[in-house]
């Protein structure tokens, strides 16, 4: 998929899956985070660049008012319609993205991050979600013919390694929440004792847990000039030096 007509297929199947009672509990869960998230996010312009051609529940919750969706949805509710890679938006403009499991099916999820990073102002935020392949929604994608269908045919990429990626474009990762350490099943929703499941998951083993929400800070480093040492070796060409030993001698000898 390198394109916009690779991406229709992309975001319809997309779509399609996020509306199944399955992917709506998905988003649901996601949402109680990404509100309490919005609510420390400032500025002027917050952006959703997405493949979810749908507005997710959290926006209202953060204090700025000017806010974006973006992506590849042509809907009444995306008011930026762009290919995730290709953002046309001036340098140092946006307070804060939130990526609602962009990476995880993007065609290029490091050029992705590379946009972001270029999009942010200086001290500007990132809320990534996406699925974490250690975990029993990752087992499900080694499920005969799962690999075939979305959302498991998706990247699936790691949070250490996302950590790596952010940390290489200069963002410090404030926070990691994982969530989801029930199986992606129905039923497992709807059973009293698989929540139980979530609070010993996030208690015990956060690291297998089936969604994660990533906060980073694109950070600026301000760098002293440092005079070159060439310019100083020049104008010491220009000074005789004389060894020690040699203006030792010369006293000794008057």
């Amino acid at each position: 998929m390198s394109n916009g007509l690779d991406y229709r297929h992309q975001v319809a199947a997309l779509n399609q899956w996020f509306g199944t009672d399955l992917g709506e509990m998905v988003l649901a869960q996601e949402s109680l985070v990404l509100q309490e998230l919005a609510k420390t996010l400032f500025g002027y312009y917050l952006l959703e660049l997405g493949l979810l051609c749908r507005p997710l529940d959290y926006m209202q919750f953060s204090p700025i008012r000017s806010r974006v969706r973006a992506g590849p949805c042509h809907d009444e509710h995306s008011e930026l319609v762009t290919l995730p890679e290709q953002l046309p938006l001036a340098g140092d403009t946006i307070d804060a993205v939130v990526l609602p499991h962009t990476l995880d099916f993007v065609v290029d999820p490091r050029q992705v991050l590379r946009e972001v990073e270029r999009i942010l102002i200086p001290e500007g935020r990132v809320i990534i979600t996406g699925f974490n392949p250690y975990s029993l929604w990752g087992l499900w994608r080694l499920m005969p013919g799962s690999s075939r269908h979305l959302p498991w045919k998706g990247h699936f990429i790691p949070y250490a390694r996302l950590h790596d990626w952010l940390s290489l474009l200069g963002f410090d990762v404030e926070q990691t929440q994982t969530l989801l350490f029930r199986p992606p099943w129905k039923k497992a929703f709807l059973k009293q004792r698989f929540p139980r499941l979530d609070r010993m998951g996030q208690r015990f083993w956060p690291w297998s847990a089936g969604v994660y929400v990533i906060v980073a800070v694109k950070r600026v480093s301000t760098l002293t000039p440092v005079r070159p040492r060439w310019r100083l070796e020049r104008k010491l060409g220009k000074v005789a030096v004389q060894p020690l030993a040699n203006c030792s001698q010369g006293k000794l000898e008057k």
